[in-house]
């Protein structure tokens, strides 16, 4: 399973992005799907994640901000952001995780950079 992310970029607080996240399979076939971010000199934390029933859970400080979707016919989800703020600065990870032939697999895309600015 391969995982391209893409929308990332800078902009002033206050202002919105939209990344998408793109699977080489099937977004069926996924457990869940994405986003992680981790700032410089931060670990790595939950964004958002949506199951392949629909179900979203995100992290608190994004929560009222920023919604996942998926389009199934595209295999991709997007994460749209609102509001952003200077803390919301880091580089954003696609992540999604399945089970398959009987294991457990995590995967993570290559980080895209959003930056904002006060």
């Amino acid at each position: 399973v391969q995982l391209q992310a893409s929308g990332g970029g800078s902009v002033q607080s206050g202002g919105s992005l939209r990344l998408s996240c793109e699977s080489s399979v099937s977004i069926f076939s996924l457990n869940v799907m994405g986003w992680y971010r981790q700032a410089p000199g931060k670990q790595r934390e939950l964004v958002a994640t949506i199951t392949d029933r629909g179900s979203t859970n995100y992290g608190d400080s994004v929560k009222g901000r920023f919604t996942i979707s998926g389009n199934n016919d595209r295999n991709t989800v997007y994460l749209q952001m609102g509001g952003l703020k200077p803390e919301d600065t880091a580089v954003y990870y696609c992540y999604a995780d399945r089970y398959y032939d009987g294991n457990y697999y995590e995967y993570w895309g290559r980080g895209t950079q959003v930056t904002v600015s006060s």
